[in-house]
């Protein structure tokens, strides 16, 4: 019996060495191997600088040693003889090491991902509160996910602990409707990018700069100083002009010349248009015509393009061809039209007319002759 003893307690320890031996040994390799993968991995992204690259190296260094050592353990394990309740825990094993380590390269793939969606491709900042609703969301499925499957590996009936969270999120939901609205508002803003921060926008009354996008809200900074908080879902319903995102603008305006204009003067004053815009850096000429007949002028309509967003640039060409304008016209010897009115008078004779205030009387002329009015003022007699 002590014999028998001695030759088992000489079999648990050598298969106690065997194992700590395998395991060091393992998880020496599993380490340098995922030291090494990495390393060439970042060598051979250099230069490259794509998503998917980066995405690799930063999540293989993401690797958890504590797993390694757990993985190398559970190799090292199958070297020796052991008992069948020790197999099917070491199969557990498995399940639980294999999700935390795949569940802690999502984690790191995620929030390296949305960390590279902050920063646009012209290096502006998007919005922050939509990315970190993204990564919070994303994570909370990849954890959700790996303890899920460890517990129904486990032997847990998991179908009773998904409808209880179920039915609780739609109770929560019931009662935060609003703020859900605006946070799934906020989160199609920052994936659909009608708008990021830094825009000029314009929308029923509104014009200003978006400053801020956040949570329930958008801040905007109007063009008179003060701050305009919209809701996100009130503002996703609006039809919203971006003008950041204009590449030219078109311009059109019209004048009048008068009715007393020749034909080739007209012709000269659309050909001294097109020269007037045509000498304007930045512009782009479309057309200049004589476009109708209106009540007091001959109206010309003027088509041109600003190959610019900036509305301060437009206002500048603008005044530019104005004061072009103005001294063309002068040299062509054409008057800019302004509101007139002609009354006639035809037959009888005008009336009398009496000025208050004044001694005197209009003298009536002959009834073919219009009446001379005749008034003789003298000064008031002092006091």
């Amino acid at each position: 019996m002590d014999d028998l003893n001695f030759l088992l307690e000489r079999t648990l320890w050598l298969n106690a060495g065997v194992v700590l031996i395998a395991t060091l040994t393992l998880y020496f390799i599993l380490r340098t191997l995922a030291s090494k993968l990495s390393s060439q991995l970042a060598n051979w992204a250099k230069g490259r600088r794509s998503l998917a690259t980066t995405l690799a190296v930063e999540t293989l260094r993401q690797t958890s040693r504590f797993l390694l050592f757990a993985f190398a353990l559970l190799l090292a394990l199958k070297l020796v003889s052991l008992p069948a309740q020790w197999a099917a825990s070491l199969a557990h094993g498995w399940f639980i090491a294999l999700p935390l380590q795949i569940a802690l390269w999502l984690d790191s793939g995620v929030r390296l991902w949305t960390r590279d969606m902050l920063v646009g491709d012209d290096g502006t900042l998007r919005n922050p509160v939509t990315t970190t609703i993204i990564s919070i969301l994303l994570r909370i499925l990849v954890w959700s996910v790996m303890l899920l499957s460890i517990l129904a590996n486990l032997g847990v009936n998991i179908t009773a602990l998904v409808a209880s969270l179920g039915v609780g999120g739609i109770a929560v939901a019931l009662a935060v409707q609003t703020l859900l609205s605006d946070m799934f508002a906020s989160l199609s803003i920052g994936i659909d990018k009608p708008f990021e921060i830094g825009d000029f926008v314009v929308f029923g009354s509104v014009a200003g700069s978006i400053e801020h996008i956040g949570l329930k809200t958008t801040r905007i900074r109007s063009l008179s100083g003060e701050q305009i908080v919209c809701s996100n879902a009130e503002l996703l319903r609006q039809t919203l002009h971006n003008y950041k995102r204009m590449e030219e603008r078109r311009i059109l305006f019209r004048f009048g010349i008068t009715y007393g204009t020749p034909r080739d003067k007209v012709l000269e004053v659309t050909a001294l248009v097109r020269r007037i815009v045509e000498g304007i850096a930045d512009t782009r000429f479309d057309r200049a015509h004589f476009l109708a007949f209106d009540n007091y002028q001959l109206t010309l309509e003027v088509v041109y393009f600003v190959l610019s967003s900036d509305y301060n640039k437009y206002m500048d060409i603008q005044q530019d061809i104005n004061l072009g304008l103005l001294q063309g016209m002068r040299e062509l010897d054409v008057q800019f039209a302004f509101p007139t009115q002609s009354v006639e008078f035809i037959g009888g004779k005008f009336p009398q007319i009496n000025v208050a205030g004044l001694p005197g009387q209009n003298a009536a002329a002959p009834d073919d002759t219009p009446p001379q009015a005749a008034a003789s003022a003298q000064p008031p007699a002092r006091g």
